[in-house]
């Protein structure tokens, strides 16, 4: 009886170091995919901001709907230079630290 539990704790212990070898390799081999589930997980997580605060959608919406499309054009390129400097400021800084 002790053989047979023997044996069976020695197949069980190649059995788990199979799979964490196998684990080993998919993290691995999964590695490069990250950045997309990463870019993924921000879509959703935009997307639930936009569930969280209907208000503020509405209020842009109509904002837009009321703006002249070209003076909206214009101040979205001023907020997209805007946000690109504090982006490229704040990268400027943490990497200063």
């Amino acid at each position: 009886m002790n053989e047979k539990r023997l044996e069976l704790a020695a197949r069980r212990g190649a059995l788990q170091a199979r799979c964490a070898e196998q684990r080993q390799r998919f993290a691995t081999a999964a590695a490069g995919v990250e950045p997309v589930f990463a870019a993924g997980d921000a879509v959703l997580h935009g997307v639930d901001w936009l569930k969280r605060h209907p208000l503020e959608v509405g209020g842009a919406v109509a904002l837009a709907v009321i703006a002249k499309p070209r003076r909206l054009w214009r101040w979205g390129r001023s907020a997209f230079v805007v946000w690109r400097g504090w982006q490229a400021l704040r990268s400027r800084l943490a990497g200063e630290r």
